[in-house]
């Protein structure tokens, strides 16, 4: 029996608008995340309850679902580039109208929730809290907000994969971006969005870029580009914690705390915690002058490419690879006094050992002098 929208609001099909709108809000308080609840059931209720609102008894089928998606697919390519730049532009409005809403509210100190987008579109909603918060539901798919507070996120977020045009920017002047449970509900953010927080921390889990390629315009057979969707983080005054940074992305703050870095990933702060054993593919740490980086996890062989680079703010670098095997014991006395309580074969990658910048300095002189001194050798 397939279930209606009376069936899942749990009432009798000849029930009157009232009861209708009772039993909305008797499972919406037992639902709602903020209570403990699920989130995807509570979304089913409130679209049962939307539905039934405008005479609609049964949920969408998944051809209606797939006729109203968001991502047209099933036209020539001309036809998917018109209706997603007129998608893209929809979006960016509702999202202005969001911005001015939560701005007004926060101006005025008040507290109310409403929803932005629409079924096509896609729905988010958002409340701003009495605390000053402002509380984003659902996937935010394009456009840019600016909000002067807290920012707590339940839902994804990604940037139009066609155009930067309406790229997605989430600007905070004050307060931290969370996001709740990201792991548990795979909460994630990628192709090319853009998180910046003025004063506070962000707090996500995995993120993902997009690098893809594409035919030469000028139409030369054969010929390809490489176009990239880098997906930006920054908290240049406050600390950034994720999970997973994989494929063109870019993060910037204070402090960092990640588990693993994959494929162009670029890392710019004064404190780097790194608890994961991945380190590829082009990725580079730039550390700030005065700064540390601690490493908990040893790389494996497949775990560390060749080419991830540490950078100092000076401009000198030190491949990992070459960091991964240096003994503590090796140190110069004047960075490491205190070096007999290690053992002889302990390295200073691993075990979350503190790596200075003046000791990656003072490492990457002798490295140049060692590779000086080789190729002098063989005269060159």
């Amino acid at each position: 029996m397939v279930e209606n929208n009376f069936d899942i609001l749990g009432i009798v099909e000849d029930s009157t608008e009232k009861e209708i709108r009772d039993a909305f809000r008797r499972l919406a308080l037992q639902y709602h995340s903020d209570r403990g609840g699920e989130n995807e059931q509570f979304i089913k209720i409130k679209q049962a309850y939307e539905d039934l609102k405008i005479g609609k008894k049964y949920p969408e089928t998944d051809i209606e679902k797939r006729n109203n998606s968001r991502v047209y697919s099933d036209e020539t390519e001309a036809d998917v580039k018109r209706k997603n730049q007129i998608l893209g532009q929809q979006l960016s409005k509702e999202m202005k109208t969001a911005e001015n809403w939560a701005a007004t509210l926060n101006k005025s100190n008040l507290t109310a929730t409403r929803l932005f987008g629409s079924k096509t579109l896609g729905e988010i909603e958002l409340e701003r809290k009495a605390n000053g918060s402002l509380s984003i539901k659902g996937n935010f798919m394009a456009g840019s907000i600016t909000y002067d507070g807290p920012i707590t996120m339940q839902g994804s977020i990604t940037s139009p994969s066609w155009t930067k045009e309406f790229q997605t920017k989430i600007h905070l002047t004050s307060g931290d971006f969370k996001f709740i449970n990201p792991l548990e509900n795979k909460y994630k953010i990628e192709n090319g969005a853009e998180i910046v927080v003025d004063s506070g921390n962000i707090v996500i889990g995995n993120v993902y870029g997009r690098k893809f390629r594409v035919e030469d315009p000028d139409g030369k057979v054969g010929v390809f580009q490489i176009q990239e969707h880098r997906t930006h983080i920054s908290s240049p005054n406050g600390k950034i914690i994720a999970e997973n940074l994989i494929d063109t992305v870019s993060v910037d703050a204070d402090s960092i705390i990640i588990l693993n870095a994959e494929d162009d990933v670029r890392i710019s702060a004064r404190e780097v915690l790194f608890y994961g054993g991945k380190f590829t593919y082009d990725s580079i740490i730039e550390l700030k002058q005065g700064g540390t980086i601690r490493f908990f996890e040893k790389f494996s062989i497949q775990g560390l490419s060749g080419d991830g680079i540490i950078k100092l703010e000076n401009g000198k670098k030190i491949r990992l690879f070459d960091l991964k095997t240096k003994k503590i014991r090796d140190l110069d006395d004047k960075f490491m006094p205190n070096k007999e309580n290690f053992t002889k074969d302990a390295t200073l990658v691993g075990n979350g050992f503190t790596i200075t910048y003046d000791m990656l300095d003072n490492l990457s002189k002798n490295i140049s002098k060692q590779k000086s001194g080789w190729k002098s050798k063989f005269g060159f």
